[in-house]
């Protein structure tokens, strides 16, 4: 059909003209540049700060001593940014990292990240998404779903509302999701080698989620989720934690030995 013709070469065009690679050498679409990236994290971070209420003292010291650690194991364009980390006081077990070096954790975190190790693989993670550019990919893919659908719309004629509905929860679930999942799956082997040459045992990853595991209860069906299942997290650590703890004990040998004091 020549709606379909259209679109594909469309498609074609935005990812040529697009196209990048993450550090484990996937492709990406980014649409967008560093500095609408920047702005869009600081726009995020300032409105959580507004949102929630933030905690210093011996609380923020070990949570900025944790990611100082990892932050200075990035690669020195990464590594320039002004980062920045803040403690919120919220009882869900949630962090962030966004672009322009903007991060964020809550206190019920470090109810379930136990030690510095554990509160390291939380960190590195989410600085693992800014690494691999993964909230220019989000916003990018979901630019191109939401055009992909209107010229789907108005090419093919469409008008019934539950075609639409369907059309609309194939891309969330078929293209949306499962780009999240890969997101997040990349982000703990980025994550995890950071922290590992950071001086953080990486196996302490593992405690990690399994407390994770533990303090939330049921989870929706893996194919419905933004986050792989507990399960299929920890198998894709465990599958990359040989190289991680070669990499934690290089570390060490070269002096690397955090020493973040946790707050009484």
């Amino acid at each position: 059909m020549r709606w379909i013709s259209r679109l594909s070469v469309g498609a074609l065009c935005i990812t040529l003209a697009a196209c990048t690679s993450s550090p484990t050498g996937r492709q990406q679409l980014t649409l967008y540049s560093d500095e609408q990236l920047n702005q869009m994290g600081q726009q995020a971070y300032e409105q959580y700060q507004q949102e929630l209420p933030t905690v210093g003292g011996a609380t923020h010291r070990y949570a900025e001593c944790v990611a100082s650690a990892l932050v200075t194991e990035l690669p020195e364009r990464q590594r320039a940014q002004n980062w920045q980390i803040s403690v919120f006081e919220d009882d869900s077990a949630n962090a962030f990292a966004l672009p322009g070096g903007y991060m964020g954790i809550n206190t019920g975190l470090l109810k379930i990240a136990t030690n510095q190790d554990q509160l390291a693989a939380v960190i590195g993670h989410e600085i693992a998404h800014v690494l691999a550019n993964h909230a220019n990919e989000r916003v990018s893919t979901q630019s191109a779903t939401q055009l992909g659908l209107s010229v789907l719309q108005s090419s093919a004629g469409i008008q019934n509302e539950q075609m639409l509905g369907l059309l609309g929860a194939g891309a969330q679930y078929g293209i949306l999701l499962p780009f999240s999942r890969r997101h997040e799956s990349e982000a703990d082997v980025i994550g995890l080698n950071l922290m590992a040459d950071a001086g953080f045992d990486p196996r302490a990853s593992l405690t990690l989620w399994d407390n994770m595991s533990e303090a939330s209860g049921g989870q929706p069906p893996v194919w419905m989720s933004t986050h792989p299942s507990h399960g299929q997290r920890i198998s894709g650590l465990q599958t990359g934690m040989n190289e991680a703890v070669a990499r934690y004990q290089r570390a060490h040998d070269a002096g690397k030995r955090p020493n973040c004091s946790q707050p009484v």
